[in-house]
């Protein structure tokens, strides 16, 4: 499956000349409900889904991508407004899970024997967001964490077989010249296309702007 991940110009540069991708942690996420899309009314089961919350961030990682790059919201929440890069990669469908759009919250279910949450719910809520989230079109690569590759605080996923970069698409406002992206991809196994986006005349929508795409391969 093509999925994308967006980013500020200057990662994207760096994950395209280091060949890799930033691993988020849950506690980053801009979604305060990840891990908690649970009815916690009841205040006694409140610590259980916390700990629970800590204990998988502290081991597993997700990638998070849109399945496509033309919605302008995502640009504007996730690519500092326009002008940074979403990246295309080929990742094998079996590795990806869709995100779920929820109304409302998922009610309680605990393992009678550990009384922590159930492994049933928990693989639910991994990727479960707020209906209002919808827009991201998001799937997720789930990933363990390697304690000694840290960098600073952080991990990274290097492009492989199962991530494999094939596209770059420049925001309607990124200044980079395209010419200076295409020389970074150029010795890439796989070819990887470059284009340069804008934003539609008729629609709501950020697509391919062929001019600038065209002129600078015939320059």
């Amino acid at each position: 499956m093509r999925v994308y991940n967006l980013t500020g110009a200057q990662f994207a540069i760096s994950n395209i000349a280091l060949r890799r991708v930033k691993i988020s942690r849950y506690r980053d996420l801009n979604d305060p409900f990840e891990l908690l899309g649970v009815n916690l009314g009841d205040k006694k089961y409140r610590k259980a889904f916390r700990q629970t919350k800590e204990e998988i961030d502290r081991d597993q990682g997700i990638i998070c991508f849109s399945k496509s790059w033309k919605n302008p919201l995502i640009w504007g929440h996730y690519a500092e407004k326009h002008t940074g890069i979403a990246l295309g990669f080929d990742v094998p469908d079996k590795l990806l899970l869709p995100v779920h759009y929820e109304e409302n919250l998922a009610a309680i279910r605990l393992d009678t024997k550990t009384g922590r949450p159930s492994k049933v719910l928990v693989n639910s809520l991994v990727r479960t967001k707020f209906k209002d989230w919808e827009y991201e079109d998001e799937v997720r690569l789930f990933l363990q964490l390697d304690h000694d590759l840290v960098e600073s605080g952080m991990y990274f996923e290097p492009f492989s077989k199962n991530l494999q970069l094939r596209e770059v698409v420049l925001g309607p406002k990124c200044e980079l010249p395209i010419a200076r992206v295409r020389k970074l991809v150029a010795d890439y196994d796989a070819p990887v296309s470059v284009i340069q986006s804008r934003i539609a005349f008729t629609r709501f929508e950020v697509l391919e702007n062929r001019v600038a795409t065209r002129a600078d391969k015939e320059a």
